[in-house]
């Protein structure tokens, strides 16, 4: 498919300034909330493209990836770094699809401040009051913007009354401006509330008039509140003693104290914007970027340390000071290679330079702990899929690096004479299995170096290789996530795989004592096989494992043959003996056997051996272990009731609730693993997008009969 947006044009980066003078900030909110369109509405403006593109067309700047564009959503982050009158304002686009949290997460590690756009229509979802919650917890500077205003059944005042409802904080969650519409009842302009001024939009441009005398009333009666709402959240008890004495305050006194109020996170301005016929709230929106928001200098690093865990000197976003950048997002481009999306929080970092990269990762995320030194190519500018070059990169900034061969999302990048370590950020954890397997013998050769690939890229996506079961899984966030990893899979690295069902690693174990016999007898004048083998088995205490004991007498079977039949016998349990399970927790006793002078050997003991298993098997009732899960899961008090009967659907035990903060609780149980392979996006409908879980291995039960039956015949057709 062409690329619609080869003809937009978008103006070169504009050189790195001082980190005083770069503004990042993300947008973030629900899908379907106007994020990118609103990205697009602020580059237009800014003037940095020609032209704006359209998510429904995927002509987006934000739509940069081919899967983006051709289902019309944001899928991954998206950066824009343009000018923004005195600074450097690089734009975050993050998805708001549950799937993609990662590289939402990604995109607020790089940013120093948030939008959070909300839709006038469809207000906010249980994701999007967390979101804003682990901000408020941080201390991160956000803003409102309530977008669709253009749209039918749009709500500006009952949508701010929803985001006051529910954004901790909500005293400081106030309008900024009101919607002004025109004669057809579209929304036209904004009401500046602190300057007193209309912004009209209706002629294509902004027009900055007056307010009239029929905007006085309404006005007089928001512009109270808001006043309040700065002087109460700035904490300026100069201003709030001239407030309360029913003095004037000056437009720019209040201006002061709202940038401060902002930029500390205390105060949380509420904006509007709509797109069907201008950039309607544009300029607006960028004011408060430039004004509001604080540059990387205000903004407290994250921990860093030596590559040995070891403190180090405190850093700031100083352009002379020791070299501290870190990969939020890894990428591939089709004419470069790979890429790498770095925020540089410490020092300036310059093209064609000897870097230090160093990768530590938590047990179990599947990436391997990695510290060697890199030479990095050229530094660029983004919009989007546009890259320019950027002479260098200063603290604050965020550039695209290409030649980093080895560098992963979350590593960190310092000089190679003085390397340094940043704390990873908290990622989700990946709870959707999907197993895969390649579409040919040429598809599988490729797989390794694909998965390596995609892993790299993704630190949400963990790869397994269960030896019970021989499968390739990949644990993702959920079916979208899943979707685009295998699409990534064939479309980027041209290899053909299959997604098929996933296979709990089961476990088989004997119910009852049995005896067995194993018999190999093929003679044929001294080049034949020839091992006979009489065992008993007997079923031990769940997790005892393995036991073997030698009982033979009279050299029925020869001493150097015996460790023979127990590797057969060990060979035979790891390959089942009904369902193609391992078999566990059984005691094997070898008490007679046969042997021939001349045709007996080790194989041919271990082949007996593994008979003998099989037959004693087949001669008793062979039960299935299936592995239990206990599940952790944290929801609104309200959900509590549909989780616990969800669970119990899932032949699963609860073993206790507890009242947690914030209206929620927690709900533990043990539940079969074969019950809960898709409950990553099962709890989601239950929960309605506000619940949360974790997983943990909680050994082995005993399958009922008949869902063992029904194993057991399907295993043998």
């Amino acid at each position: 498919m062409a690329d619609k947006r080869s003809d937009r044009k978008s103006v070169p980066a504009p050189a790195a300034p001082s980190p005083d003078r770069i503004r990042n900030v993300a947008l973030v909110g629900p899908a379907g909330s106007g994020k990118t369109s609103l990205m697009e509405s602020l580059l237009h403006a800014a003037g940095a493209i020609g032209r704006r593109g359209s998510v429904t067309e995927g002509t987006a700047v934000g739509d940069w990836e081919p899967v983006a564009a051709l289902r019309k959503r944001q899928v991954v982050m998206s950066v824009a770094r343009f000018a923004g009158g005195v600074v450097v304002i690089n734009l975050v686009d993050t998805p708001g699809y549950a799937d993609f949290t990662g590289d939402l997460r990604a995109g607020l590690r790089g940013v120093d401040a948030a939008l959070f756009v909300v839709s006038s229509v469809d207000g906010v979802d249980g994701a999007t009051a967390r979101l804003w919650d682990e901000c408020e917890v941080v201390g991160m500077p956000r803003a409102v913007v309530v977008t669709n205003l253009d749209k039918e059944r749009a709500d500006f005042d009952e949508t701010v009354a929803v985001c006051q409802l529910v954004f901790t904080g909500g005293g400081g969650v106030l309008p900024l401006f009101l919607p002004v519409h025109g004669d057809d009842g579209v929304v036209a302009g904004f009401i500046d509330l602190l300057d007193e001024q209309i912004w009209d939009w209706s002629s294509g441009q902004a027009v900055v008039t007056a307010a009239e005398d029929r905007h006085r009333e309404l006005i007089e009666t928001e512009r109270g509140s808001l006043i309040e709402g700065v002087v109460t959240e700035s904490e300026d008890e100069d201003l709030m003693d001239r407030f309360i004495g029913g003095e004037h305050v000056e437009v720019d006194q209040l201006t002061a104290d709202l940038e401060r109020a902002v930029a500390r996170g205390h105060f949380h301005p509420v904006m509007g914007h709509a797109i069907r016929t201008a950039n309607v709230g544009s300029e607006l929106i960028l004011d408060l970027i430039v004004r509001g928001f604080p540059s990387p200098a205000e903004h407290e690093l994250p921990v860093v340390t030596r590559i040995d865990g070891s403190p180090t000197e405190p850093l700031s976003a100083d352009a002379d000071g020791p070299l501290v950048a870190e990969v939020i997002k890894t990428t591939s481009d089709p004419y470069v290679g790979k890429v790498s999306i770095v925020r540089v929080f410490s020092g300036t970092l310059r093209p064609e330079t000897l870097v230090h990269v160093s990768g530590h990762f938590r047990p179990g995320t599947g990436h391997e702990d990695h510290d060697l030194d890199e030479r990095i190519g050229h530094l660029t500018g983004m919009v989007g899929a546009a890259h320019s070059d950027v002479s260098a990169a200063v603290a604050g900034s965020i550039v695209a690096v290409s030649k980093l061969g080895r560098a992963e999302t979350g590593d960190t990048l310092s000089a190679a004479d003085h390397p340094l370590l940043m704390e990873p950020w908290q990622m989700p954890a990946p709870l959707l299995p999907v197993a895969i397997t390649p579409h040919s013998a040429g598809d599988e050769d490729k797989l390794g170096t694909a998965l390596a690939r995609v892993v790299a890229e993704d630190p949400t996506l963990r790869i397994d290789h269960p030896e019970e079961t021989g499968q390739i899984v990949l644990w993702t966030l959920g079916e979208a996530h899943a979707d685009l990893v295998l699409d990534r899979i064939r479309t980027r690295y041209g290899v053909a795989v299959d997604a098929i069902e996933v296979r709990a690693p089961m476990r088989e174990t004997f119910a009852a004592p049995s005896t067995g016999n194993g018999r190999l007898v093929k003679q044929s004048g001294g080049h034949g096989q020839y091992a006979v083998v009489d065992i008993m088995v007997e079923p031990l205490a769940p997790g005892a494992g393995f036991e073997f004991v030698d009982k033979i007498v009279g050299g029925a079977v020869p001493r150097n043959f015996i460790p023979s039949v127990e590797k057969g016998i060990r060979h035979q349990m790891a390959l089942g003996v009904a369902a193609g399970y391992p078999v566990v927790d059984i005691k094997v006793t070898l008490v007679d056997g046969k042997f021939h002078t001349v045709d007996s050997s080790d194989m041919a003991f271990q082949t007996a051996g593994a008979m003998a298993l099989k037959d004693a098997a087949a001669r008793t009732t062979i039960s299935l272990l299936e592995p239990v899960i206990t599940l952790t899961v944290d929801v609104p008090d309200e959900h509590v009731g549909a989780v616990i009967a969800d669970v119990s659907t899932r032949r699963g035990m609860i073993k206790g609730t507890t009242s947690l903060a914030d209206g929620r609780s927690r709900v533990v149980a043990d539940v079969p693993e074969t019950e809960i392979s898709r409950y990553a996006i099962d709890i989601r409908s239950i929960t309605h997008g506000t619940g949360d879980f974790e997983r943990a291995e909680a050994g082995y039960a005993p399958v009922p009969a008949a869902v063992a039956k029904r194993v057991i015949e399907a295993a043998s057709a």
